[in-house]
């Protein structure tokens, strides 16, 4: 299980030079070895192409930090330093204005002025919005899935979140911008600090909107005189759900991997002696819909509700991240 302080970057996931620094060491800007990561800051090629989408995202604000150490990083980019999900490379920076600036854009940098006040910390010497005001702010600018995820971090006790439903409630009513307030109110209202990942999040928004039944969450269970939880249980068939797949247990550590594997396989086997079908999916499958929504019928979970096909549709947009011709994981 990852909390927030695993997701964060309080330093860039790769080295940066900057040109000061190049001209000391003798680099070459126009090396082939090396990748300019903005003006005046580069990285090794090598190295930040293997980044994941939403590392590259954190080298980009990293690296804007280090050419703009006064500035109040917000939205995303604060979201990099809190550890808040990410599910892609957000295409803009984005930072507060000074009192009395406007909001504006210059290259891949947002600056947004408000007539509502933030809160203001700093992370590993960085400024930005408190994880209250980051976590509220994002809410309202997300798509639903994930806007609750960002919520569901924020208050889950298992993901080292500490964000109170009241104080976001309060925080957005007291709020005098009214621009996606609906959207921020849907997801704490729908919050739950049970949650323990963002794969969590994001497949119990598809379970509603694909109307099955209301499952419990983290529901315990006693067997054989061990204690077992799931991640979701539909108790009229006893089914229980499982949303992270294998992905969940560290498979970059085989002797870790190969314990978590076979104490996974004694738990199932255990719950499924005692009468719980299980369907497994990963993030993959929940965005795609279908393949979650396949697992749960062939298990026989009851659809309640019509589906809702337009917070389902929701789930493919993405427009504050850069465009990817590969799949989102």
């Amino acid at each position: 299980m990852q909390t927030l302080a695993d997701r964060a970057f309080v330093t860039s996931p790769v080295p940066l030079i900057v040109s000061a620094e190049m001209r000391m060491l003798g680099l070459r800007a126009a090396s082939p070895r090396l990748r300019r990561v903005r003006s005046g800051v580069h990285a090794r090629q090598d190295l930040y192409d293997a980044l994941r989408p939403w590392q590259r995202y954190a080298a980009r604000v990293h690296a804007f930090v280090r050419t703009h150490p006064g500035a109040v990083l917000c939205l995303e980019s604060a979201a990099v330093l809190h550890g808040l999900p990410h599910f892609g490379e957000t295409a803009l920076i984005h930072v507060l204005a000074d009192a009395g600036e406007k909001s504006r854009r210059f290259g891949d940098v947002a600056v947004h002025s408000s007539m509502d006040s933030r809160g203001v910390t700093s992370i590993a010497g960085i400024h930005c919005t408190d994880l209250l005001d980051t976590a509220v702010d994002l809410t309202r600018v997300l798509s639903p899935a994930r806007g609750l995820a960002v919520a569901d971090a924020a208050m889950s006790p298992f993901q080292g979140g500490d964000v109170q439903r009241s104080a976001a409630d309060e925080t957005l009513g007291g709020q005098m911008n009214s621009r996606g307030r609906a959207r921020a109110r849907w997801a704490w209202t729908n919050a739950d600090g049970r949650s323990e990942s963002p794969g969590e999040s994001v497949s119990r928004a598809v379970i509603e909107w694909c109307g099955f039944e209301t499952p419990q969450l983290q529901a315990e269970f006693a067997y054989e005189g061990a204690k077992d939880r799931a991640d979701f249980f539909f108790p009229s068939c006893r089914v229980i759900g499982e949303a992270d797949g294998w992905g969940k247990y560290d498979l970059d550590d085989p002797d870790a991997a190969a314990q978590r594997l076979s104490y996974e396989k004694r738990r199932e086997d255990r719950l499924r002696r005692n009468g719980h079908p299980i369907a497994r999916w990963d993030l993959s499958d929940a965005w795609k819909v279908d393949p979650l929504r396949l697992a749960l019928v062939v298990a026989n979970v009851p659809l309640v509700r019509p589906p809702q096909e337009g917070m389902l549709a929701s789930l493919k947009l993405s427009p504050r991240e850069v465009s990817r011709s590969r799949p989102r994981i």
